[in-house]
This record gives structure tokens, C-alpha cells and sequence, in this order.
């Protein structure tokens, strides 16, 4: 080798070396020392509607694609099945006792059954490189910082490198592949699209010698209703266009894929658009490439940053620990498997939650479902849909308490359609004239109607109730008083009023229950040796219909309303149920009696709602504090929170109940049994919720608000003995940072955006706070005031 090739080696490798070390010493850094050898091992990128899957591959690259949108079919099914009559004859069966027929009855009657109608996969984009190197310091990585991923490796000398961001300032995917070889970069470009049960869904073409079409439409040709097969074959239909620009070299068109030859350097502009959000699909999607095709990557880069930075750059948490960045991320994994402890790991798990909510979340777009908008699938498991008992609902946990609130809006778009839809299925299958009814699972199509072959599974009623509750936490957190008026108070009034009519009067008590309930997915021995599902009256139901009354009788009053209607929540909340109840056993009732269940350590805490996401119980109850734990402690005995989005709501329920031990072992154990390689969440297989919630949970054990007084540092697991968090958000529309140091409290700030007092809490200390608008307030250890 000569003398200037020896140089430019050593240059080369001394660049690389420094770059890598300085990406080893960034704190929001994910990274890995191979490629992705599984989907699983793969590396989100989203602008909240396009995402990809980035394996790093450094001979056949695949970037698997996806879109909020791409589903099968329309908004063309029945908003209901059955009747009013149906309804009655069910509720008679289980005041006479005749559970199992009622439970086949509710099925029967009112239940679409088993569907499949999935989101699913935009298709693929591989990348063919033609080559066989040997391949050293390779690194593949996503700056959490800047949502970037990268892959770059060294190769006889050569450094090589990928850059991959999806722009939502731009609507757009881009690519730069680079090298510094003489030779430049040899490979083909493919987009393609997994066959949907033997049928083409693309058709792939060439506008121009530099751009690839793939125009489809998403079909399901093994779509399911009412558990029989049930071909769909029309649905969202696409165009997803691929466009190159190249510095050298040159590029032409082979069958369909673009070849490139001897290229230092290309960018890959990818974008895509949908019938479901444009009439003009195509043209929108020309519009689109056209607005960035002449930008540089650096230019696009820089907006993207700026945009992605204005959210995630509020938050800022660090528990110390950064040596171990020099560590891949995979291998620090298993360290905590084999036992180790790694707090930095845990707060950039929480960061990377914020990171995926910014992915697959912004406004104007479908919300974030059970994948996100990651999904390889023609088939999803589970569809990839919205589940209303507790999966759509914890992908927005963070969303308020970790400064989120405007991507908390796909939600609400998506809900106002459902509810819509819930009135029909509520008159028509209910005979309830006035409100909505939501059931437990839903799609981009938005209907409230009941699916699922058992009853536990789908005759649940309450996924309008559960959802009307992020509504009002909106308001409590932003104070905004139009989006209160104009969008929570019609939401919270039409769920009430269906619930004021669905309620029925128990001559024993002279309480209100609501029948048929369901505890969701579970079930409980109704005599001896047969179990069934529906009851008379649950604990879950009769705590969301009481969280619903209380919501709405407060935004009335917010709003200065009283009428007819308010008056009516008001009495016959007064006479509900309670969903409160304590048994001979001190733990918290899952139904109204004292049933035993076939399966003890079940993964849904439906009984515990009133802890958490609810409010209702709190310290102050002792009694329903100390039978709340009593009941997450009989679950963990019988093996519960086996999930990876169940153990998640098990560290939120254990930050309420400040038991920082507690929520210690489960993050660890959330870690160790539910995280991937790549970080995401396994149920098993892949669902998202587990990282939202988890992320939430983190927060609730640093901060809780609400009770009327904001607690600090209420559960501080041990192990994060000093660190500190900026930018959380406490109900009251108020930011607050904190410090801490071996386990106690150096300082917190706090930043209201309007005039008030607070009661502050922190170890036994307990002050009133006067909060001037928009000025900072620094208090100590002590909460004094610092000056």
C-alpha cells in the first residue's frame, strides 16, 4: 500500500473513530454493532403518519414501510346487531341465574364475532448493494435527539454510510447513502409489497428513469365477519413514490428497479399518499415530491430537526450512568437479564417512549394503534387496530404529564367518529335514544359496534366511558377552556346520557348497576364449577360511569350549565353502585359479589381502575389504599402482569400507591422479560402500549397531580439515587422540573402559565405555593423558596 494510501486509510479510520465516539458519548443514543437480523432488531423512524423499519443491512438493505392509513375496506358495515327485546331477554337471564345462556346470547345477539380487517404494511424498499467486502466498525444507530438513523461501517479503507429521518414538516421519507470509495456505490433500488393471500396489491412502474411507482390499493382477501370468511376486495388505495437524485455516476431503469452505478453519493426522497386522506392522491403525492426534490438532504435535515426538537426537547431526564453508552444497546439488555443494573437504560426507555409517540402521533393524522404505525403484516396480530380496554388508552398516557398535549389530538379527531357512529349502535341495538355506546375494539373506519367470538373478550360497553376520561384530562392539564366547551363537554355529555339509560334499578339495594358488564377478558365462577362472563354489575364498569357522572357535573360547572340533564346525572350518580367494594378477603371486588375467578393472576387490573388511570382512590382512603395493594399482591402471587403493557400499568399502579420498591422490581422485570433489542414492547408479540405506559409510569413515579396538591418524587425507586427532569406536566397546566441527589429532593421548579396557588407535597412536607404567570418558582429540599 502506497505511502498516500496509508494516510488516507489512517485519516479515514481516525474520522470514523472520533465519530463514533462521539455518537458513543450522546446520551439519547440507541446502537448496535450489527444489523437487524429480525423486525424485531429494526429501528423505527415516523413523522407520525409514514414510519419505516431500518435494518442496516450492508449488502440487501431492507426498509420496510408503512402508513396510518392503509386499510382494508370502508366505513360501510352496520353500526349494530340485535335489539332492544335482545337486550332485555339477556338482563332477565342473569337475574335468573342463567349466565352461560347469557353469555352465548350476548354473542349471539349483538356481536360481529371474530373480524379480521387489518391495518396494514405499505410494502418494502430494498436496497441491493452488489457487494461482498469485508465489513469493520460498522455501527448502526438512532439518535433519539434528532430521530435519525444511521448505518456506516469502514470497508478496504472506505468509509460507507446511511442516513435515514421521515420529515413531517415535509410529509416525507429521505435517505442519503454515501461513500468515500473511488468507485463509488454500485446497487438497485426495489419497492415491492407482500402479496395479500395470492393477489397482487401494486402495481410497480417507472415515471422517469430516476423514480419508482408503487400504486395499490389494500385489500384483505382473508378478511373475516362474524367469524366466517369474509373476502374484502376494496379498500384505502396509494401511490408510494420513490425518487432519486445522485451527485455521480449514473442511474437507470431495469425491470421495474433503478440501478445505479459508481454513485459517491444519492438521496432518496419516498413519499406516499392515500385515498382516506386525499381524493387526488396522486396529484398530492407529485405536489409533495415536488416540494422537496431540489432540497438537499442537509436542508431537509435541518427542518426536520428543528420541527421533531420543538417536542422533544421539552423533556429532558437524567439518572446518571452515561459510561455505559460505550456498550451497545442489545448488550446492555443483557446485562439487566443476568441481573446488572442500568438507571440510564431506564430513562432513555422513557425517552424513547416520548420519541415513538412523536413518530406515530402528530396532528392530522390516525392515532397511534397496537403497533404505533410499525407493522410488517398483511395480518397483523390482533389487527393492529384500537382497543378500547386499555391498549389505544395507554399509547396516550404520556402524552399530557410528559409535555405531548397537541399530539394527544389524533385521539380525539379519531374518538368524536366513533362516538358518532356509538349513537346509532345505541339506539338501534340498544334502544337508548339519547348518547353513544362504545364497545372494546374499533378500526380506521371508526365503528362502536360489538366484535369478539366470547364474551369476555368483546360485550364490554365501555370504551366510550374510558376514552371520555382523556377529554377531561386534556382540560385539566392545558386549561383550555374552547377545547373544553367545544370538544370534551359534547363527548363527556353524550357518554353520561347513554350510561343514565343503560343503568337499571336493583330492587335489593335501591342502587343503579349496570347490566349485562363484563370485567374485561376475565371471567368468575358463578357457582362451583361453571364460569361465565357477563354479570349483574362490575367494578371497572361502576367505576367509569362514576368518573363519567363526576367529569361532566364538573365541566357543568366549569361552564356555568345547569339543566334538566345535570340534574339527572347528579341524583342517580348519588345512588350508583359503588365500584368500590371491599371483600372478607380486604382486597377490592372485581364484580359486584365476592366471585372467585378461574384465573387468578390475570394480566387486566380491570378492578383498579379507580387508582390509576382514575383518582378515586387515593392515600387519604386508607382503607381502599391499603385493599387496592392487597389486590395487586394476590395478583403477582398468581402470576399477573405476565404481559409486557400489563407489567407497564403495574408500575403506574404502583406509583400511586408510592411504593417505590415495588415499581423498582417491575421495571426491572419489564426489562428483562418485555423489552426487545430494538427497545419496543413485547405483549408477546409486538405491541406499543407497553412503551407508552411505560414511559407514563416513569413519570408518575416522579411526579403526581392528581390529587389538588402536586407530590414530589412520590415513589423514587432506590436505585436512582440522583438525577434530575425537566418539562413535565402537571394537571393545572404547570411544568416542573426536579432534582434530586442520593434519594432526596435538591430542588424543584415550577412554571404556570396563569396565576394560582398550589399545594406542593414532598417527604411529610406539605406548603401552599403562590404561582405568578409565567414566572419561574425555585423551591429547596424544604419546598422554601430559593432565591
Amino acid at each position: 500500500m502506497s505511502f498516500l494510501k496509508h494516510f488516507k486509510f489512517a485519516l479515514i479510520l481516525l474520522l470514523v473513530v472520533a465519530c463514533q465516539k462521539k455518537e458513543q458519548n450522546h446520551k439519547d443514543m440507541l446502537w448496535y454493532e450489527q444489523p437487524a437480523t429480525k423486525w424485531m432488531e429494526a429501528l423505527p423512524v415516523g413523522n407520525g403518519r409514514l414510519g419505516a423499519m431500518v435494518f442496516g443491512n450492508t449488502n440487501q438493505e431492507r426498509i420496510q414501510l408503512n402508513e396510518d392509513s392503509m386499510w382494508p375496506g370502508a366505513a360501510d358495515w352496520e353500526d349494530f346487531k340485535g335489539n332492544p327485546k335482545d337486550l332485555e331477554e339477556i338482563r332477565r337471564l342473569i337475574k335468573n341465574g342463567n349466565i352461560q345462556e347469557a353469555d352465548k346470547l350476548i354473542v349471539e345477539k349483538f356481536s360481529l364475532k371474530s373480524i379480521v380487517r387489518s391495518h396494514q404494511t405499505m410494502g418494502d424498499l430494498f436496497i441491493d448493494f452488489h457487494q461482498k467486502k469485508e465489513v469493520e466498525n460498522y455501527r448502526r444507530a438512532l439518535n433519539l435527539d434528532d430521530a435519525l438513523a444511521t448505518v456506516s461501517y469502514t470497508s478496504e479503507g472506505d468509509t460507507y454510510s446511511q442516513k435515514v429521518f421521515a420529515s413531517a414538516v415535509d410529509d416525507a421519507l429521505v435517505i442519503e447513502l454515501s461513500t468515500t470509495a473511488s468507485e463509488g456505490l454500485n446497487l438497485n433500488l426495489k419497492l415491492n409489497r407482500p402479496k395479500d393471500n395470492g393477489h397482487e396489491t401494486v402495481a410497480i412502474s417507472n415515471p422517469s428513469n430516476r423514480e419508482i411507482s408503487m400504486l395499490g390499493m389494500v385489500t384483505q382477501f382473508a378478511g373475516m365477519k362474524n367469524s366466517k370468511p369474509f373476502p374484502i376486495d376494496y379498500g384505502v388505495q396509494f401511490e408510494t413514490r420513490l425518487k432519486v437524485k445522485n451527485d455521480s455516476g449514473s442511474i437507470a431503469v431495469e425491470n421495474g428497479e433503478l440501478v445505479l452505478k459508481n454513485v459517491n453519493k444519492a438521496i432518496l426522497y419516498l413519499v406516499c399518499n392515500t385515498s382516506f386522506y386525499h381524493e387526488n392522491y396522486k396529484e398530492k403525492t407529485l405536489e409533495n415530491l415536488a416540494s422537496i426534490e431540489n432540497k438537499s438532504f442537509d436542508v431537509l435535515f435541518k427542518r426536520h430537526q428543528k420541527d421533531y426538537q420543538k417536542l422533544y426537547n421539552r423533556v429532558a431526564f437524567n439518572l446518571g450512568g452515561t459510561a455505559l453508552d460505550s456498550i451497545p444497546t442489545d448488550k446492555r439488555l443483557k446485562r439487566i437479564k443476568a441481573g446488572e443494573d442500568d438507571p440510564d437504560l431506564a430513562a432513555k426507555l422513557f425517552k424513547f417512549g416520548r420519541y415513538l409517540l412523536i413518530a406515530s402521533s402528530r396532528e392530522n393524522t390516525n392515532p397511534a394503534n397496537l403497533q404505533g404505525i410499525w407493522n410488517e403484516h398483511i395480518k397483523a396480530p390482533w389487527n393492529a387496530d384500537y382497543h378500547l380496554n386499555i391498549n389505544l388508552q395507554m399509547n396516550y398516557w404520556p402524552a399530557e404529564v410528559t409535555n405531548l398535549s397537541e399530539l394527544h389530538q389524533p385521539f380525539f379527531n379519531f374518538l368524536d367518529k366513533v362516538v358518532e357512529r356509538g349513537k346509532v349502535t345505541a339506539k338501534k341495538q340498544y334502544g337508548i335514544q339519547r348518547g353513544a355506546v362504545v364497545h372494546h375494539t374499533t378500526d380506521l373506519w371508526a365503528p362502536a359496534f360489538m366484535r369478539a367470538e366470547q364474551p369476555y373478550w368483546g360485550s364490554w360497553i365501555h370504551g366510550g366511558g374510558w376514552s371520555s376520561q382523556h377529554y377531561w384530562e386534556h382540560y385539566l392539564y392545558t386549561q383550555d377552556a374552547d377545547f373544553l366547551e367545544q370538544r370534551a363537554y359534547p363527548v363527556l355529555k353524550s357518554i353520561s346520557e347513554f350510561y343514565l339509560d343503560w343503568l337499571v334499578k336493583d330492587p335489593k339495594t335501591n342502587y343503579w348497576v349496570s347490566s349485562p358488564e363484563t370485567s374485561p377478558e376475565n371471567s368468575y365462577f358463578f357457582d362451583k364449577e361453571n364460569s361465565g362472563a357477563v354479570s349483574f354489575g362490575s367494578a371497572m364498569g361502576h367505576q367509569i360511569i362514576a368518573e363519567s357522572f363526576d367529569n361532566v357535573l364538573e365541566a357543568s360547572k366549569i361552564l356555568n350549565i345547569e339543566n334538566a340533564f345535570v340534574e339527572e346525572v347528579r341524583l342517580k350518580r348519588a345512588r350508583l353502585f359503588p365500584g368500590i367494594v371491599i371483600g372478607d378477603h380486604g382486597r377490592i371486588l372485581e364484580w359486584n359479589e365476592p366471585y372467585d375467578e378461574p384465573e387468578k393472576g390475570h394480566r387486566h387490573m380491570s378492578h383498579l381502575y379507580a387508582l390509576h388511570p382514575g383518582n378515586k382512590i387515593v392515600e387519604s382512603n386508607a382503607k381502599a389504599f391499603e385493599a387496592a395493594q392487597k389486590t395487586i399482591d394476590y395478583r403477582l402471587q398468581h402470576g399477573g402482569a405476565g404481559t409486557g403493557w400489563s407489567r407497564a400499568w403495574m408500575i403506574n399502579l404502583n406509583a400511586r400507591l408510592l411504593d417505590a420498591k415495588s415499581a423498582q422490581e417491575n421495571i426491572k422485570k419489564f426489562m428483562q422479560i418485555s423489552v426487545a433489542d430494538n427497545l419496543f414492547d413485547e405483549h408477546p408479540p409486538f405491541q406499543i402500549d407497553g412503551n407508552f405506559g411505560f414511559t407514563a409510569g416513569v413519570a408518575e413515579l416522579l411526579m403526581q397531580s392528581h390529587e389538588p396538591f402536586l407530590r414530589i418524587l412520590p415513589a423514587l425507586p432506590e436505585n436512582w439515587k440522583t438525577g434530575k427532569i425537566s418539562g413535565l406536566k402537571a394537571r393545572g397546566n404547570i411544568e416542573v422540573d426536579i432534582e434530586w441527589k442520593d434519594g432526596k429532593l435538591v430542588k424543584v421548579g415550577l412554571l404556570s402559565k396563569e396565576n394560582q396557588i398550589k399545594n406542593i407535597t414532598y417527604n411529610g412536607v406539605s406548603v401552599d405555593i403562590e404561582l405568578p404567570k409565567s414566572e419561574k418558582i425555585w423551591l429547596n429540599e424544604k419546598l422554601s423558596t430559593l432565591k
